[in-house]
């Protein structure tokens, strides 16, 4: 099967889901003829055409909000935020109007819009660029959070987003924009809320989320040079959540660690633990423990950020205090 980046099968599921349906659009600052600011839309402003590749003003507000506005009339928005970090410009549109609209109409409206932004850190790229705020999203009723880890599945879950008639935010890693990955050429999608095992293992689970399925598995795989065995679960949609695969995890392995690169302190890895708590406490055999960035913004400072920001060398630690 062919090899392409995450950046390319973003840009495919975009392409196809253009040319399949007319009233799907992207807009968003730069997404034009410059191809955004990861180069993830690049050739789509050329093969479509500017009324429905649209560059906006430096205003996340009115990407937003014009969102909303088409998608309740009928449209099929992508707006791209450039940062995540930038997602509290617009809050206003995304909480009390995306979120809500379809609830408050008593389903009359439809909220088809997917809201793509990139996450993460690694790039240097300092405290106000480098955040990962999916915590925020899972907590809204009415929003849908997708958090791909591979090319394979960025562009199956990316065609399911845009096809489904509620809003969706979509957290794309920016460290997996040149990572390479199979991706088959012929139509395929993946669908929301069905979580995936990255690896089979029997003496711990891991729950992990974007950057670190890679980093997690890395790990697992000097574990094996010391005979533990470990299993990576990738929920791919933090809402919905598959419980069901990491409950059924958790009760052959007995342990498990959750692994994000968001902050502990309120994490969504909080979540996970709970619900591991709640419905398969008598399985355990020790306590659910998490890995996460350590609780301050993202310093600047290379070496500084690799200490913020979970390791493999921090999952392999998390590990063997457990087994």
């Amino acid at each position: 099967m062919r090899e392409i980046t995450y950046a390319e099968a973003i840009r495919e599921a975009l392409r196809e889901e253009m040319k399949r349906d007319e009233r799907v659009y992207i807009i968003g600052e730069d997404v034009g003829r410059f191809g955004g600011c990861f180069g993830v839309t690049k050739g789509l402003w050329e093969e479509f055409g500017g009324e429905r590749v649209k560059d906006t003003p430096i205003s996340e507000t009115a990407i937003i909000g014009s969102s909303v506005g088409a998608a309740a009339t009928g449209m099929r928005p992508v707006p791209e935020i450039m940062f995540c970090d930038f997602m509290g410009v617009a809050m206003d549109e995304i909480t009390n109007q995306a979120a809500k609209m379809r609830y408050m109409f008593g389903g009359k409206v439809k909220l088809p819009m997917v809201v793509r932004t990139p996450v993460g850190g690694g790039l240097s790229a300092a405290a106000q660029h480098s955040q990962s705020l999916e915590a925020w999203f899972t907590h809204l009723p009415g929003l849908k959070v997708v958090m791909p880890s591979t090319p394979y599945d960025a562009k199956g879950l990316l065609k399911a987003a845009i096809r489904d008639d509620n809003p969706v935010i979509f957290l794309e890693h920016k460290m997996l924009y040149g990572v390479k990955g199979e991706v088959p050429e012929e139509e395929y999608i993946v669908p929301l809320g069905v979580a995936d095992v990255k690896r089979e293992g029997k003496d711990i689970t891991i729950i992990a989320t974007s950057m670190m399925v890679h980093k997690s598995l890395e790990a697992a795989k000097e574990l094996e040079k010391e005979g533990i065995s470990v299993e990576v679960i990738d929920p791919r949609t933090l809402y919905p959540l598959d419980e069901e695969k990491i409950l059924e995890s958790v009760k052959k392995t007995h342990r498990a660690i959750v692994v994000h690169e968001a902050v502990e302190r309120s994490g969504f890895g909080g979540e996970i633990v709970a619900i591991i708590m709640e419905k398969a406490f008598e399985y355990l055999d020790a306590p659910v423990k998490r890995v996460c960035a350590k609780n301050t913004p993202i310093p600047f400072s290379p070496p500084l950020e690799n200490f913020v920001i979970p390791q493999v060398s921090d999952i392999i630690k998390a590990v063997k205090e457990m087994v």
